[in-house]
């Protein structure tokens, strides 16, 4: 009895450690954003809590203060030459747009690739599922010059639309065999009983595989969003005036040196949406991770 009780507080000891290491960064990004500049780098050591709180990152990257005027009587003239252009605003509602869109439309393709590939018996079913799979191996950096000409041809260069199908064309594979794995776990004997009984191919798609997986779509769908949000590459090299969050906070680097006040406020806020998306979909999302339970 002694030994159990010491190994599950050993297990609890360990998850909060695990937990802390994942925890910690997020928890001294939100501590940079709130420290004057003279807190951020101190010649005598690290500064945990001995700083007078202030919000002016979160002003400037949020609100569109101009740097210039919030700081000229707090701060030195470091990393003011940029005037309102710390003004985040417009990156997020770009990383909205297309994370919100991208992640819609992966998980839309997705599910009818993944329900035709579990479902359907056709030659070369396994080949497709492997081709696809190979698209993960696939980095960006390897498609972007064709990607550049291709999207300039077709005016997509620097549109939200443009984006979004990138973003979409590197989400839909991870998405196949997301969905393929969960409607996979669902009995086939459900489909034949509902066939058996009258309905279509489509009625059993839509009434029986969907509604039983919409853990898996939650769970495909925050994967995506997830993947899309981050997402660097293709933003940077897609758009000019279009600027995504991951984008944005590289020009947060000037030539006088990195704005970490101004990067760690636009980067905590850029945590909101997704928590705000995951915590919509939890629901869902536990009951996907639960599929296993059903299988054959």
């Amino acid at each position: 009895m002694e030994q159990s009780r010491t190994v599950i507080i050993a297990r609890y000891a360990a998850a909060i450690f695990i937990i802390a290491i994942f925890v910690f960064p997020i928890f001294w990004f939100a501590l940079t954003s709130i420290k004057p500049i003279s807190a951020v780098f101190d010649k005598d050591g690290v500064i945990w809590f001995d700083f007078v709180p202030t919000f002016e990152n979160y002003w400037v990257t949020l609100f569109g203060e101009a740097s210039i005027d919030v700081n000229q009587n707090t701060r030195s003239d470091f990393g003011t030459s940029g005037g309102d252009s710390y003004d985040g605003r417009g990156s997020i509602l770009s990383s909205i747009i297309v994370a919100t869109g991208s992640t819609f439309l992966s998980t839309l393709v997705g599910l009818f690739a993944a329900y035709g590939l579990s479902r359907m018996s056709f030659t070369g079913s396994q080949g497709v599922l492997n081709w696809i799979l190979s698209q993960r191996f696939l980095p960006p950096i390897a498609i972007i010059v064709p990607l550049v000409f291709i999207f300039h041809d077709m005016g997509l260069r620097d549109t939200h639309l443009g984006l979004i199908i990138a973003h979409t064309l590197i989400n839909i594979p991870i998405a196949v065999l997301l969905l393929k794995s969960f409607i996979d776990d669902i009995p086939k004997d459900i489909d034949q009983a509902a066939m058996i009984d009258g309905a279509t191919s489509w009625q059993v798609f839509w009434k029986i595989i969907l509604p039983m997986s919409k853990g898996g779509l939650a769970a495909t769908a925050v994967l995506c969003f997830i993947f899309s949000w981050t997402e660097f590459l293709l933003s940077l090299f897609l758009t000019n005036s279009i600027r995504t969050v991951p984008v944005k906070i590289t020009t947060f680097v000037t030539s006088t040196g990195s704005e970490w006040g101004y990067i760690s406020a636009l980067g905590t806020s850029a945590i909101v949406p997704g928590f705000i998306f995951i915590l919509l979909v939890q629901s869902h999302l536990v009951r996907g991770l639960t599929m296993g339970a059903i299988k054959d």
